[in-house]
């Protein structure tokens, strides 16, 4: 027996709906005679419950929702609503008030909201097959529920204009931020990073993850490559090796970005294929992926979309360049002794920060300092031809007096190094330059492209961007740069009223797309940088429509 229209058009990758089950209760007698023009102005404006059920009237009211939802589309919506309750209901009815199936969905909260609560009450929302991904950070980005302003809200409070806002200190713990994406032509689904704990073996299962993420594009385009991952990592694990190893086996094409330090839960639409091949195995979650792969049963005359990244730096380098000497691994950190390059002096740690010290006193008051170390290493997964790849990696100073004490780990003798600083005048001119760079896409917005009936005026072969994702430094925003919304501005400005959502997190994962690297390196071995601090990662989403002749079959 064939699909029903309602089948065709509520089955992932397919159509529309997302309203999480239930009757509505809305009557479409009467509409039986009226015109596609008026009928289509009418669905446009349902709640999407509704809509799915509109959808099920018949073969031509079908055909019209499949002609409204035949383009991405992204919905976000933020909350400061002290009840994290009602914080929860308002973003979903906000999400859920317009015509949207979704195909992914990502939450990002205060400490107040219990995630395993928002994640039962937002699945049942959005349906079981939805991949979910919800993580607790350091302040959220995105677009008010109730005033449509875009807001960045540093460790969940909005000091400026919230209607929940009040000297309570409390209130620094709230926030929730719901988006919701369809993205007809893709499939998507959550692979987790596994950490076995057994007596003999406690490691990052770092090439089974790769491999899960390859195997399901693989499983679901024919291809291993993904569009994009978006990764949330555990503060409580280190797992920069593991996304400089998936820029090592990803090529340039796929979009890599994500939070490295968070606290997270998820739902997977096949959860056992990454957990069963480890048997009885005890294990923890380290780390999760959001995979982008191409539906190979993508339907005729549906367009492409592609991910494109940028990156904000925030740091200034500073001082003469050090090779690491003796090193010894703490308790989560790093211990050193070093050379200056060209020198046979070995200098301990207090030695080493009097190379920095005078400069930093002239410079910027009480900034954050790192090292970055150059790690030249040899990466393989499975039986792919190893590679010698060189990373550009940051660890924070913690001090030092007989040895230089750094954060992580990871470091090896004969790794060169420079120090860095926090830099606010740096930050603003990188965003400047990513904002530029943003428009030197030529990309169109969301609302470029719809007329006001909301139908697709956008000329075939034109991009246009229908959302994005902001991942920022929790030291940036308003108490950084000494100004609000500085960090959404490139996104906001470039592309006004598409929606945007992000957080503040403790590591920012993110890839340069090649037409948007600012790097300048006359390296013979370029230097690869996927792990960031005091940056600002931007995942740009655009849709190319199909050519002229091509159809979407309903």
């Amino acid at each position: 027996m064939g699909d029903s229209p309602k089948d065709k058009l509520l089955r992932p990758g397919g159509g529309v709906g997302g309203g999480g089950g239930g009757r509505s209760s809305f009557s479409f007698g009467g509409f039986g005679s009226v015109g596609e023009d008026v009928l289509e102005s009418v669905l446009r404006r349902l709640p999407a419950a509704t809509f799915a059920s509109a959808a099920c009237v018949s073969r031509s009211w079908h055909g019209v929702c499949k002609r409204i939802l035949s383009r991405p589309k992204l919905a976000s919506a933020l909350s400061l609503n002290p009840c994290a309750q009602m914080a929860l209901q308002e973003v979903v009815d906000k999400v859920l008030s317009e015509p949207i199936c979704p195909h992914f969905a990502i939450v990002n909260v205060g400490n107040n909201v219990n995630m395993t609560d928002a994640l039962q009450y937002i699945g049942q929302k959005l349906g079981a097959r939805t991949p979910l991904v919800i993580s607790a950070d350091s302040g959220i980005i995105g677009v008010d529920a109730l005033t449509n302003q875009v807001k960045e809200v540093e460790g969940g409070i909005d000091d400026v204009g919230s209607s929940y806002n009040n000297e309570d200190s409390d209130n620094a713990e709230r926030g929730i931020i719901l988006t919701v994406g369809f993205v007809p032509g893709l499939k998507v689904d959550v692979v987790p990073l596994l950490h076995l704990e057994e007596a003999d073996e406690d490691r990052l299962m770092v090439d089974k993850f790769i491999t899960d993420m390859m195997e399901y594009s693989v499983a679901v385009s024919g291809c291993s490559t993904p569009v994009g991952v978006i990764m949330f990592g555990d503060g409580a694990a280190e797992i920069k090796s593991a996304a400089e190893k998936l820029d090592y086996a990803m090529p340039l094409e796929a979009a890599i970005v994500g939070d490295e330090k968070g606290t997270f839960q998820y739902r997977s639409v096949d959860n056992s294929r990454y957990i069963s091949a480890i048997g009885q195995q005890q294990y923890t979650i380290s780390a999760v992926a959001l995979v982008f792969a191409k539906d190979r049963h993508k339907c005729p005359g549906l367009g492409d979309i592609k991910f494109h990244v940028a990156v904000s730096d925030g740091l200034s380098a500073i001082g003469p360049r050090h090779r690491a000497a003796s090193v010894k691994v703490g308790d989560c950190c790093t211990l050193l002794t070093a050379r200056r390059e060209g020198q046979e002096e070995i200098l301990d740690g207090e030695g080493i920060l009097n190379d920095i010290r005078d400069e930093l006193e002239n410079r910027v008051e009480y900034p954050d300092v790192y090292i970055g170390v150059t790690k030249r290493r040899i990466y393989e997964v499975g039986a792919e031809k190893a590679k010698l790849m060189s990373f550009l990696s940051f660890h924070g100073v913690m001090g030092g007096v007989e040895y230089l004490r750094v954060e992580g780990s990871g470091i090896e003798s004969g790794d060169s190094f420079q120090f860095y600083y926090s830099d606010p005048a740096a930050a603003l001119v990188s965003c400047d330059k990513v904002s530029a760079c943003l428009r030197s896409l030529n990309l169109g917005s969301d609302s470029d492209c719809s007329d006001k009936m909301g139908n697709v005026v956008v000329s075939a072969g034109k991009p246009w961007v229908f959302g994005g994702f902001i991942f920022s430094s929790f030291g940036r925003g308003e108490s950084f740069f000494n100004d609000v919304n500085v960090d959404s501005s490139p996104f906001v400005e470039n592309f006004p009223g598409v929606p945007v959502a992000g957080i503040f997190c403790g590591g920012e994962i993110g890839r340069c797309s090649p037409s948007l690297s600012m790097q300048d390196s006359e390296e013979e071995t370029p230097v690869h940088r996927v792990c960031h601090v005091y940056s600002t990662v931007y995942l740009i989403m655009s849709y190319t429509p199909a050519p002229p002749g091509a159809t979407v079959t309903s």
